[in-house]
């Protein structure tokens, strides 16, 4: 079952609004529908927009930040709980630990790294968390479309499409969440050597 959610997003203030906008949504949503939320723990951006709406509707907001960030970047007083790592592995070890999904809102350098990773850690049958890629703003088109490339090439087994799920909104991440069913999605021994 879903409690917490994990949410990979960008910590910059000076996006489109289009992108605080369907964070707000999202950290409503969650909310609304029992869930909590696991982040970076940081008061600035999309990060912020979607927690501090977890927050005020009265849902749980976890932050999780290394100790280079939180000595440049401002946390949240916020948080219900607050965890200081000492590196970017530890935090993203401890955000997997502590999250039974994940949603990837737009971001830079770092959510695309958290995303690859959970991918990976999925396909290799290290979890088997929804993971969820909100397309805002038609953001991630151009990722998706080399996702489709690393497949058609053979890069990737071909059931390596249904790890994750594209939403177009926050309703239909938060959708996809309530009506997850877990299945075994990792690679075999004949997809890993016979593509």
């Amino acid at each position: 079952m879903i409690k917490n959610v994990c949410v990979f997003a960008s910590s910059c203030n000076f996006l489109d609004e289009i992108y605080y906008k369907e964070a707000e949504k999202l950290g409503n949503m969650l909310a609304e529908n029992g869930f909590n939320m696991v982040y970076g723990g940081s008061s600035l951006g999309l990060m912020w927009a979607c927690a501090g709406e977890v927050k005020s509707c009265g849902g749980k907001i976890i932050g999780i930040m290394p100790e280079k960030l939180k000595e440049m970047a401002e946390n949240s007083d916020s948080c219900d709980e607050f965890y200081v790592t000492k590196g970017m592995r530890e935090r993203k070890a401890r955000m997997d630990e502590m999250s039974d999904a994940v949603i990837a809102l737009p971001g830079g350098f770092g959510t695309l790294e958290e995303l690859s990773e959970m991918i990976v850690q999925k396909q290799l049958g290290y979890n088997k968390k929804a993971i969820v890629i909100l397309n805002t703003n038609g953001f991630y088109n151009k990722l998706l479309e080399f996702f489709d490339e690393i497949l058609e090439q053979k890069f990737a087994y071909k059931r390596a499409r249904e790890l994750y799920y594209v939403a177009k909104s926050a309703k239909e991440a938060v959708e996809y969440l309530k009506s997850y069913k877990e299945s075994n999605l990792e690679i075999t021994k004949d997809e890993l050597y016979s593509r």
